[in-house]
């Protein structure tokens, strides 16, 4: 197989697997810029979005452990005021997108996720229940289970029904289940004031001074059931060995993940917090991603060819460009 390239100017780290065995790995770019500190094989990036796969895996456990049904109702199961929000809402709208619950990045009202702090502290975004006052006293979007809208509240939410019933924080949790038997030993929700080792900082281009910002004030302070989990691309890549191996949830459960439950207006299609790819041949796919103001990420697993594809930025750089690339050479 001829050498895969990063283009030039891409800034963050690549790994490539087929069939459990590394193919390519990269590391490009600064993770520090004003010291010159590089991106290593084992340095933690940010995520932003792509951990609502692990609040999905997390729920779906539950699910098979007996603690709560997909079709179990928000009024069932959070003992809050939910306002407007229709108590009636399911797991299953939360996990795919169809909940109609306000969401509090609206990207139809916001164009950046950093104006949500304008009027609102992000230092003040700890945990999951922080961020209900962002949407709990808007109207519900739509009714329940009608159509796909990306949506972050729904994810907080679920990251709360956690929560309620574990009765620790949801991270802890994912810890617990998901993140030690994986051996993600990298991966976790870490505030941002107190980033552990190896943490790349996130850089934000300001056209203004022609330089670079970090984005301490663009993000939550820490991750929630939205997202925000710092990770490794091994992490990932065990993440996806454990997961389509059924080591995380029955083969049963894991189908069910991966099936189409949602489909948006621009015709991509959505399972339980996992986004997939559809073929005219029915190998589907998988992938889940983020982009946040200085992040940008995609992950997939292509069960067909047994690749699994990971690239990561701490500059936002664009990995949707660079994986469809790789995708054409492989």
């Amino acid at each position: 197989m001829s050498k895969i390239i990063l283009s030039e100017g891409f800034r963050g780290n690549l790994m490539i697997t087929q069939d459990g065995k590394i193919i390519a790995e990269y590391q490009q770019g600064y993770a520090d810029l004003p010291n010159k500190r590089l991106n290593r094989k084992d340095t933690r990036f940010a995520s932003a979005s792509a951990g609502k796969v692990f609040v999905a895996v997390g729920i779906l456990m539950l699910v098979e452990k007996g603690s709560l049904s997909l079709h179990d109702t928000l009024g069932q199961l959070l003992p809050i005021d939910l306002h407007q929000i229709d108590p009636q809402v399911t797991i299953e709208q939360l996990l795919t997108h169809t909940s109609g619950v306000p969401d509090y990045f609206d990207e139809q009202v916001m164009d950046e996720y950093e104006q949500l702090w304008q009027d609102f502290p992000n230092y003040k975004i700890r945990k999951n229940s922080d961020l209900l006052p962002l949407f709990i006293d808007k109207p519900m979007q739509y009714p329940r289970g009608t159509k796909f809208s990306y949506n972050n509240s729904g994810f907080v939410l679920l990251a709360l029904v956690i929560e309620q019933l574990t009765q620790k924080p949801f991270d802890e949790y994912l810890d617990d289940v998901i993140f030690k038997p994986c051996r993600m030993d990298s991966t976790g929700y870490f505030e941002l004031d107190r980033l552990p080792s190896r943490c790349a900082t996130n850089y934000i281009y300001s056209e203004s001074t022609t330089s670079y910002r970090t984005n301490i004030y663009s993000v939550d302070a820490k991750g929630s059931g939205a997202g925000g989990a710092y990770i490794t691309t091994k992490d990932i890549s065990r993440f996806w060995d454990a997961l389509v191996s059924h080591r995380l949830l029955s083969e049963k459960m894991t189908e069910q993940m991966l099936q189409i439950h949602s489909q948006d207006q621009d015709g991509s299609y959505y399972g339980y917090g996992i986004w997939i790819q559809k073929s005219k041949e029915n190998a589907h796919i998988y992938f889940f991603q983020g982009f946040d103001p200085g992040v940008s990420f995609i992950s997939e697993f292509d069960p067909k060819n047994k690749f699994q594809i990971t690239l990561v930025s701490n500059f936002g750089d664009n990995v949707w460009f660079e994986i469809k690339k790789i995708r054409e050479h492989l």
